[in-house]
Order: C-alpha cells, then sequence, then structure tokens
C-alpha cells in the first residue's frame, strides 16, 4: 500500500495532457483496461473490460483520469481511482487501483502526469489519503511512486478471500 504524501513536489516542467473521462471515452479506456488486466497475468477479454469501465463511469463509482494520444478518439494511458473510507482516520480516502500507460508512451512522463491528476484531484476533495498497491515484482512502479513522495507502509499486511 503506498500512501499520498501531501507535500508533494510542484515541478516546473511540462507535463502531457491529463483529463477526466467522459462517456465518449469508454471504448478507448476499457482497450487499456484489457491490457492493463494482462499485464497483471489476467486473459484478454475486450467485452468485460467494456463493461466493468461502462459500469463504472455510468454508476459514478471511480473517477478515471486519460491522457490523450495524438489520433482523435486515442489514449495513452488513464488511472482509476476509488472512493472509499477510513475507519481509523474517520475520513474518506481514495483508492488508486489502476494505473496503465501503453508500451509504446512509456518513460515519456505519462504515468508521473497521471499520478499528479490523481494527487490534485485528491487535494480538491479534501481527502485524509491516497492508497494503492501494486506488485512487489513492479519495481518501475515502485520508484516512480516513490520519486513523486509517496510512502511505503511497511507496518500493514494486505490480505484479501475470494469467496
Amino acid at each position: 500500500m503506498m500512501i499520498l504524501n501531501s507535500t508533494s513536489p510542484d515541478r516546473a516542467v511540462a507535463r502531457p495532457t491529463i483529463r477526466k473521462a467522459c462517456m465518449d471515452d469508454i471504448e478507448a479506456v476499457a482497450s487499456l483496461f484489457d491490457q492493463y488486466r494482462q499485464f497483471y497475468e489476467q486473459p484478454a477479454d475486450s467485452s468485460l473490460a467494456h463493461r466493468f469501465i461502462q459500469q463504472r463511469m455510468t454508476r459514478a463509482e471511480s473517477v478515471i483520469f486519460v491522457a490523450p494520444g495524438e489520433a482523435r478518439g486515442s489514449l495513452i494511458g488513464f488511472c482509476q481511482l476509488y472512493p472509499s473510507f477510513c475507519s481509523v482516520a474517520a475520513a474518506p480516502i481514495l483508492v488508486l487501483y489502476d494505473l496503465f500507460v501503453s508500451p509504446g508512451a512509456r518513460r515519456s512522463g505519462v504515468a508521473e502526469a497521471l499520478v499528479f491528476a490523481a494527487q490534485d484531484y485528491a487535494r480538491a476533495q479534501g481527502v485524509a489519503r491516497v492508497d494503492l498497491t501494486t506488485a512487489r515484482s513492479n519495481a518501475q512502479a515502485q520508484a516512480l511512486y516513490e520519486s513523486l513522495g509517496w510512502s511505503r507502509d511497511d507496518v500493514f499486511l494486505a490480505y484479501s478471500w475470494a469467496p
């Protein structure tokens, strides 16, 4: 789990354009989402990806930020935030659950810009923090988060259960 450090540095560099996704983006986000799932060793399933993203957006159950590509309607990256709560802090939090950049657009500042958009949104929403998890083997993502002021949680262990 990573926790947002609210004192992340402001950088005076040109960032890629990031915007909040709209309903017209469902197809393009779903395509990236399917690639994201494959990155985490899930089978390709474009209809599942489309259905999942459409439901999140239609029901306003998440906030998705996107990085537009050069071609009209294309996207090269996205991040998805889910609202949640922290009982200990008795406050709302956000979970940055998905962050993905197309392989051809990596190392161009897109992932960093998406994280900054998520941080800006978190500040605007007044949440207590933003949490995320990433694979232990994803050293590149870990390096990005730590370079942006996120702190690794060495206190709590994460568990899951599947019925």
